[in-house]
């Protein structure tokens, strides 16, 4: 028996279907995402919480038709490739009794970063420095192995409760970084975080998820998006590459200068000035003891 049957008491739900009901007690309310649906669950006989996502199989379906012939891993499989301590650690897969496809995953108790945010109260955070390595440390795992994350946002970023530490979520629109995944035409992601490359319809690879984390980063620790529109649809991401970035020592004039610049250099719209990985960022403030010094 190995660890992960151990763990779930033998059952390896992956390899045949899951009793959703029989398995679980489920909370009361699901959070609805993009193409999915997500319920804490309390596993009956060990009390054990986990995170259970129900994928809506239509839009999942429309998503994945857009890589045909390229044997495209599902979410899941993506998922469990990538083992780091800042990322949400996935357990199981497969389909429940009722055919619908699921993915059973850690649990964090704490709201997503883009809750947090839109609190705008910079005191709810006792480290956002901290904060800021750890979600350049996931970006990092990711790229490390072999994806492009297409949807990096505050919103994939989930807080313990007290806000000393987060974890990354969500691989639902992440794709292997591979040429063919990386071709002009899949424009996908959140629009307020996309890099100019995917809203041009352009060939793309690791560095639009850099893009994604340099404006996180700055909504983060200014609770503002770096460019002054006000527009709130998907058409604000056509200013990512026609408007100057704000500079972020105009909401920020304390912030620490070798901060600032390294988000900046994340901001850049030619993928070739931009920095160019999370290690290099990591690397470029790694002896920035605090944001403001």
């Amino acid at each position: 028996m190995g660890i992960l049957d151990k763990f779930f008491g033998g059952k390896k739900s992956s390899s045949g279907t899951l009793d959703v009901s029989a398995r679980f007690r489920l909370d009361r309310h699901a959070f609805t995402g993009t193409m999915s649906k997500f319920h804490v669950v309390q596993e009956i006989g060990t009390n054990k919480l986990f995170g259970l996502k129900l994928l809506d199989g239509e839009k999942t379906k429309y998503f994945n038709n857009r890589f045909k012939g390229l044997n495209k891993p599902v979410e899941a499989e993506i998922a469990m490739k990538i083992k780091h301590p800042r990322v949400v650690e996935t357990y199981e897969y497969g389909k429940t009794t009722t055919g619908q496809e699921y993915i059973l995953m850690e649990y964090v108790e704490g709201p997503g970063l883009d809750i947090a945010i839109r609190k705008k109260q910079a005191d709810l955070f006792p480290d956002r420095l901290t904060l800021i390595r750890q979600m350049a440390q996931a970006l990092q795992a990711v790229h490390d192995a072999g994806f492009i994350h297409r949807d990096i946002c505050p919103r994939n970023f989930i807080c313990y409760k007290d806000f000393t530490w987060l974890k990354m979520i969500d691989f639902g629109l992440t794709v292997p970084n591979e040429e063919p995944y990386r071709m002009p035409g899949n424009r996908t992601g959140t629009p307020q975080y996309m890099a100019p490359e995917i809203v041009r319809r352009r060939a793309t690879d690791h560095r639009i998820d850099i893009f994604s984390f340099g404006i996180t980063a700055y909504r983060f620790l200014t609770f503002k998006h770096p460019w002054r529109s006000t527009d709130t649809t998907g058409k604000a991401a056509l200013a990512h590459d026609t408007s100057e970035v704000t500079p972020i020592h105009e909401h920020l004039p304390k912030l620490n200068k070798t901060l600032a610049k390294a988000i900046h250099n994340c901001l850049q719209t030619d993928p070739e000035k931009r920095m160019a990985t999370a290690k290099q960022f990591l690397t470029t403030i790694r002896n920035i003891k605090q944001e403001d010094e």
